[in-house]
Parts: structure tokens; C-alpha cells; sequence
């Protein structure tokens, strides 16, 4: 090689020796600063988990317990016609050993779960960072949990996704894998793990889904299961058919890539066609009432309830129980109409591949799930007049200018950030009869219904909130609120007592009463219109509701004697204290109580209570327990028939001409009784009727009592949901009107006790001196003073 061909000693220009070219100098900068991050995080996380371990390790819940899991025969609970409205316990579950669990089935959950599952000690630390290099990326969320954490989470810790809850999680995890086998907790996820469908574990799974025995699995089937862990209702097979299969075919993929299965039984797998076994849903309409036979039982049995397979039988119509849910749900959603736009429920941040939207939506969508028809949905594009949304079905639709009402400016640039809808919204919506969506609000308002026969006590319906999904709390039995004026009714029983008549005559003029306390104000009640009449028949001021009649009347019975007399309805005289501010209905009640108290006029003076169980039987079908209904004698009276003959006299007026006319009105027969109630700043909303064979009581108010609008009241909140509920409960039943008990006469159309109808009885209550706001107005008792106090502030009342 010549001189020339030798390569050349002496650096080029371009390149000097010992140098890096720039761009490596250029990345190895950032690439350093990020190894230093990453190791620094590394040591933070150590040092932080050996911290937790320390602190924390010590008070972990003991595990020792989960190697003698062993499955629950649920507690089921049934309508009085059969219908199967709940079950409690473990629900759907069909313990079955890990030895008889397929493998094609365990190999399927691992490839898409946990792949290194007989690999880490509880925390698989490579998942952990492959996680949260997915993470970092805007492919899709992408968790860390391993079996063994998901087996501590499902059985020892709570929903809410917290840092705290994480730590605990992962030490649980690390403490189950010391006491456990390997194969003991994958025993113990798959058939803890819920998956849709009411179905818990995989081998009621299968049955639910397929409709056979989980030891005839196939590979398809099996690799569908094991989808349904992560989200059961997005990817339900049934409900979402499309994103479902994606997601089956995703994990076959896995079971090939992790060696589970060969390329073979891949391709016949890939194209398998699922058939599928469709059930009718259990009916979700009676949730509540289930949910008071649940604790009914726990009450007496204590937690075998829910372990010696219990079958619970009620007094539950579904006929009437399906009318009162509709009757409620409808009512509540008319009210919140008329309520302003209060926003999206939540954002999601949706990622610019459409490929990974659907995925994101469903993820999003699990902590909001439908109710009945008000469906949850995520707006991909939002215009002035248009929002296209996805729901958790995957269906896109398009909601125009007509369906777009309930959100006001939202779609502006006028509307605040948490107001406004935009890519990402999380969103309410409905159909119309005729097929067209329409942006619909979850209410904020509660509501209760109930209602039982008069004659046994059976509790025929009950509705104690619009979604049980999202408010357990049952306003039918839990709800003590302040019943208003659908109480003066047992204020004018006890005056009936008293020598007073439907014809009494009464006063309607303004009442001034000086608490007599230094700096405190007076207490000056109104009228619910705020105009005066004057006198007036104690008939006509039940009803118009005049508040400054039903004030009169209990200072003239006495305080103390109507707060005994209201016991004899089942009321509490300490929840109702002897003060005048009882005439408007300002103790406590439960709209339970209040049906039970209005069954005694239905029924002619019985005391009767509420009953929910009929009959126990075990498994077995041997019986239990049987409850039966009393038959109504006079042991059970507690008031004299006439007294309840005329208050349902009187209640009559209140549908035919009073506050409540609407009813016979729409209804069309005089046989309806019944009083509506307001209370003070109209923060609760009565109305509590009944025939001769069925009392109904409807409550609609916010949990945290707040003013439900100026113009809102029981006539025109709860009564419309009482007569949508009697149109079906009283189709095809005759009039029938109770017949006159002896004692009473009937003297010139108007109804009086026998010894009265002479004009024996208060013909009138005299003129008081606190009429007409008068410059000495008579001084409260003592007793009324603290009760103005206490109760009101010096506020006025205003109770229709």
C-alpha cells in the first residue's frame, strides 16, 4: 500500500479526534439529567415503601382468614307475587376449587392480569415500570395491579383511588404472598372478582354468559371472561358486543405471545363465533324495599343472614311498586327541568388517536353508570348547536338545537369553565318518545313514596330515592323532616275531641306574637298566599290550608293535649314538642310514619303498623317465620270512629276544592282524601291521600335541606306524583266511600257528632286579642316563647 493509501494520522477537521460529534454531546446532557431523575425517584420510592413498611406493615388487617374462605348462599329476597327483587350476600357466586378451575381459563387471566403472576412476590416491580412508561405516552392508562394486590384491594380496602389506599395495597399484597400459596390467591381472585351481570367469580360467570358448566370453557370464551375484570360494564359482551370482541381478541393475542396456547388453537380461537344466553335482568325498581328486608333480617339472624341462604317473601305489589318508582322518578326529573344548567359531571381528557378513544370513553364512563334512561355519555365534538357524544355502549349520537335546551350558554364562550361542554364532557342524556336525544341533569332533589294497605298494614310500595345506585339512604324510613301542613289534619282530630265541628267557625286574620325576650324578634306567621279572609268554617279552612286557623284552633285545644293526641297516630311526642308552632307541622317524620298515621282515618280509627316480611323459609324451603296482618277489632282502635268518619270528611274537601282539587279532578271520583303540605321556605314538599284500601304519602326535598323555589309546593310537586301513582293502583276499583259510623247526623249537607249537631259544640272561637296586630298583643306561655325560639328564629311560616 503506498504512502497515500495508508490512512492518515492526523485528525479531520470535520471530525477531531477525541471529540464526540455535537449531537451526541446534545443528547447525552438531557439523557444524564433523566438517568439522575429516575435514579433519585428510585431511591425516594425505596426509602418511602421502607417507611410505609415500617409504620404501616404492623396494623395490617390480619389475612389468615382468606385460607378459609368459603363461598355464601345469598339472601334472596322476593315481591308477593314472586318476583325476585334482590338478593344480598355473595351474590351469583359458585365457589369452585383452583384444581377444578380449567387451565385454558387461569392461563387467560394471567396473559391478560398478571403474566408474571408465579413470578413476583406480590409487586411485580417490571409491571411497575412498564406501567409507567405506558403512562408517560399517550397510548392509554395502563395500571400496575397485580392479582395478589387485587385480591387485598376486593377484600380489605376501600373503593376510593387514593395514594394511601396504594401503599396499603401493596403491603397487603406482600403480606398475602407470605401466607398464602400462589395458587391459593389465584383461587381466592377468581372467585371474589365481580363480572357483570351480578355474576361473582368465574364460574358463575359462565353460567350467566354462556349458559354452561365452566369446565366446558373454551379458549374464545375464556379469553372473553377474562376481559370483564378490568371494566365489567364496558366490556360486557351482551351490552357492548363490538368493544368486547376487541378486547378478546386482544387477550388471545396475549395467551399466544406468553406461550399459554399454540398458534393452532390461536387462529380457531380468533374465529370462534360466542353464542350467548340472555336473561331478563332481575327488576331493579324495588331496590329499597329489598334493602329494608335485608336489614330486617340482619336485625334478627345478625350476619348468617346472608350465609344460610335465606328466601325472604314481602308484601311488595310489583304492580303498584313499578307505578310508584315511575310515578316518583318522573316527578323528580319534571322538578329539576326547571332547574338552571349546573354543568358536566366531569371531564375526561380524550387522546388525539381515534383508535383510543372508544377505550378511554368506557374507562371513563365506569364511575357513571346509566340510570334507567338517563344514559351517561362523553361529547366528542361540541358546537353551538350540536353535540356529538359516545355512549358507554359505544353508539355515537348527534343532539341538535331542540334537545340542547337544558344547557343554557353552556355552549358559549360566555359560560364559566365548569359550566361550559367541550371535547372531553361527561354529560346526561335522554330520548324522547319519538327517538331524539336531549341533554337531561341527574337530579339533585330526593323524593319518597309509599305505599300500604290501611286495612293489614301491608306495605304495598316503596320508593325511598330516585337511583338507589347512587343514594342508598332509604327518605322512606331514615328521612325525618318536617311534615308542614300535611300534619294540621291530626291538629283538627284532636279539636274534634274538643266540641269543635267541620262548621266551627274561625278566624283568618293575622296573629302577632312578642317572644317577650330582649333582641329576639317576634314571631308573626303568614299565610302561605299572604292574604287574610276572616272568618271561615273550620272545613274550609283545612282546605285552603289557612295557617292563622290551624294557629287558633290548637291555643284553643291546648298544646299539650294535641301533643298527646298525636301519639294515638304512632307519632312521637317528643319530635313534636308542645308549642304552637305544631299547628304548621314543625316536629319530625318519616313519610313511613306519616302513612301509617293517615291508615288510621282510612281504616275508621285503627292503629295498624307498617309490615314489609311475610314469610321466611331456608334453602330448603322449610318455614322460618310468618308474619301475618291482625285482623282489625276494637283492641286496635285509637280514636272513635266518628272522629276518623269526619277528618275524612274534611280531607274529601281538601281534593274536591282545596289545595289538593287537582286530584278528583283528574282522577275523576270523589272516593280520594287526602292533604298536601309546604314547609317553611318550601324546603320540603308534601302530600299524603288515601282510598279506603290504599294510603300513599309522597316527600320531595334536598338531603341537605335547602329551599326548593318560591313557587314550589305539595300541590304542585308532590300531589301530581300521588295521582300519577293512584291512576294505575285505582284502575278498574269501584267507588267506594265509607259509610257514617253511628253517632254522627248529617244536618244541612255538613257532618256533626250526635251530641253536637244541636249547637252544643264551639260554634265559634271567639275574636283573640292578637287579631289585627293589636299594640298589647297577649304574651306567649313560657313553652311558647322557647319554642318560637328554638325552631324559627322569629321567622314567619308559610305552609300550603
Amino acid at each position: 500500500m503506498s504512502e497515500k493509501q495508508q490512512p492518515s494520522s492526523t485528525p479531520s477537521p470535520s471530525a477531531p479526534r477525541g471529540r464526540r460529534p455535537w449531537w451526541v454531546t446534545w443528547l447525552i446532557k438531557p439523557v444524564a439529567v433523566l438517568m439522575g431523575l429516575v435514579l433519585a425517584g428510585a431511591v425516594s420510592v425505596v426509602l418511602l415503601a421502607g417507611l410505609g413498611l415500617a409504620v404501616a406493615y404492623p396494623n395490617l388487617p390480619e389475612v389468615r382468614g382468606l385460607a378459609d374462605y368459603r363461598p355464601k348462599i345469598p339472601l334472596r329476597v322476593y315481591s308477593s307475587d314472586g318476583v325476585l327483587i334482590g338478593e344480598f350476600g355473595e351474590e351469583k357466586r359458585q365457589f369452585t376449587p383452583i384444581r377444578a378451575i380449567p387451565k385454558v381459563m387461569r392461563d387467560a387471566v394471567l396473559a391478560i392480569e398478571d403474566a408474571r403472576f408465579y413470578q413476583h412476590g406480590g409487586v411485580d416491580y417490571i409491571g411497575v415500570l412498564r406501567a409507567g412508561l405506558a403512562n408517560f405516552g399517550e397510548s392509554r392508562s395502563q395500571g400496575a395491579s397485580t392479582i395478589t394486590m387485587q385480591v387485598a384491594r376486593n377484600f380489605y380496602l376501600p373503593t376510593e383511588k387514593t395514594f394511601t389506599r396504594k401503599i396499603y395495597e401493596i403491603l397487603l399484597a406482600i403480606k398475602i404472598e407470605r401466607q398464602l400459596s400462589k395458587d391459593q390467591i389465584l383461587e381466592l381472585y377468581m372467585n371474589q372478582i365481580y363480572l357483570g351481570q351480578r355474576a361473582y367469580g368465574f364460574a358463575a360467570a359462565c353460567d350467566t354468559y354462556f349458559g354452561k358448566p365452566l369446565a366446558e370453557i373454551t379458549v374464545a370464551e375464556a379469553a372473553m371472561l377474562a376481559g370483564l375484570p378490568k371494566a365489567p360494564s364496558a366490556y360486557n359482551p351482551v351490552r357492548n358486543p363490538k368493544r368486547a370482541t376487541l378486547r378478546q381478541q386482544y387477550i388471545i393475542d396475549r395467551m399466544l405471545d406468553n406461550g399459554f396456547i399454540t398458534t393452532d388453537q390461536h387462529d380457531a380461537a380468533k374465529a370462534e363465533v360466542l353464542r350467548y344466553r340472555t336473561k331478563a335482568p332481575i327488576p331493579t325498581h324495588a331496590d329499597y324495599a329489598a334493602e329494608a328486608a335485608r336489614l330486617l333480617m340482619h336485625e334478627q339472624y345478625g350476619p348468617e343472614a346472608y350465609t344460610r341462604g335465606l328466601n325472604v317473601y314481602t308484601s311488595i305489589d310489583m304492580v303498584e311498586q313499578t307505578a310508584a318508582w315511575r310515578a316518583l322518578r318522573k316527578g323528580l326529573l319534571d322538578y329539576d327541568r326547571r332547574q338552571p344548567w349546573r354543568g358536566p359531571q366531569g371531564y375526561v381528557d380524550l387522546p388525539q388517536d381515534p383508535k383510543l378513544v372508544d377505550v378511554r370513553v368506557a374507562e371513563a364512563l365506569e364511575d357513571h353508570p346509566d340510570s334507567e334512561g338517563n344514559r351517561a355519555a362523553v361529547v366528542l365534538q361540541a358546537e353551538p348547536r350540536q353535540i356529538v357524544a359516545v355512549l358507554q355502549s359505544g353508539e355515537q349520537i348527534v343532539i341538535g338545537p331542540d334537545g340542547l335546551r337544558a344547557v343554557g350558554q353552556a355552549l358559549t364562550d360566555k359560560a364559566s369553565p365548569k359550566h361550559q361542554i367541550r371535547r372531553g364532557a361527561i354529560i346526561r342524556v335522554n330520548r324522547t318518545a319519538e327517538g331524539n336525544w336531549f341533554v337531561q341533569q341527574l337530579p339533585e332533589v330526593e323524593g319518597a313514596f309509599v305505599s300500604l294497605d290501611p286495612r293489614t298494614g301491608l306495605i304495598n310500595a316503596m320508593v325511598g330515592g330516585f337511583d338507589f345506585k347512587r343514594n342508598k339512604f332509604n327518605h322512606v324510613t331514615q328521612a325525618w323532616r318536617q311534615p308542614g301542613s300535611s300534619f294540621k289534619p291530626f291538629i283538627y282530630s284532636a279539636a274534634l275531641e274538643k266540641g269543635f265541628t267541620p262548621a266551627t267557625m274561625v278566624n283568618d286574620a293575622p296573629l302577632f306574637f312578642d317572644t317577650g325576650v330582649t333582641g329576639s324578634q317576634p314571631w308573626e306567621p303568614k299565610n302561605y298566599d299572604g292574604k287574610y279572609e276572616g272568618p271561615m268554617t273550620l272545613r274550609r279552612g283545612l282546605a285552603k290550608s289557612k295557617n292563622m286557623i290551624s294557629i287558633r284552633v290548637l291555643k284553643s285545644v291546648g298544646t299539650r293535649y294535641a301533643q298527646d293526641w298525636v301519639t294515638r297516630f304512632g307519632f312521637d311526642a317528643e319530635k313534636h314538642p308542645a308549642y304552637l308552632t305544631m299547628a304548621l307541622g314543625a316536629g319530625s317524620v318519616t313519610p313511613l310514619q306519616m302513612a301509617g298515621a293517615y291508615a288510621v282515618f282510612a281504616n275508621g280509627g285503627y292503629r295498624v303498623n307498617p309490615m314489609l316480611v311475610t314469610r321466611v323459609t331456608d334453602n330448603r324451603g322449610t318455614v322460618l317465620a310468618v308474619n301475618r296482618p291482625t285482623p282489625l277489632d276494637e283492641r286496635m282502635r285509637t280514636i272513635d270512629a266518628r272522629n276518623a268518619f269526619v277528618m275524612t270528611s274534611l280531607l274529601q274537601e281538601v281534593t274536591r276544592s282545596g289545595t289538593a282539587a287537582k286530584a278528583q279532578a283528574t282522577l275523576k271520583r270523589p272516593d280520594l282524601y287526602g292533604k298536601t303540605g309546604t314547609t317553611n321556605d318550601s324546603m320540603d314538599a308534601w302530600f299524603a291521600g288515601y282510598t279506603t284500601t290504599n294510603v300513599a304519602v309522597v316527600w320531595i326535598g334536598f338531603d341537605q335541606p335547602r329551599k326548593l323555589g318560591d313557587r314550589e309546593t305539595g300541590g304542585g310537586l308532590a300531589l301530581p306524583v300521588w295521582i300519577e301513582f293512584m291512576g294505575t293502583a285505582l284502575r278498574n276499583a269501584p267507588v267506594a266511600e265509607p259509610s257514617a259510623p253511628e253517632g254522627v247526623v248529617n244536618m244541612g249537607g255538613e257532618w256533626f257528632y250526635e251530641e253536637y249537631a244541636a249547637g252544643s259544640g264551639v260554634r265559634e272561637l271567639a275574636p283573640d286579642a292578637a287579631d289585627g296586630r293589636p299594640s298589647a298583643p297577649p304574651a306567649p306561655t313560657a313553652e311558647e316563647k322557647r319554642g318560637i325560639l328554638d325552631m324559627f328564629g322569629g321567622e314567619g311560616q308559610k305552609q300550603p
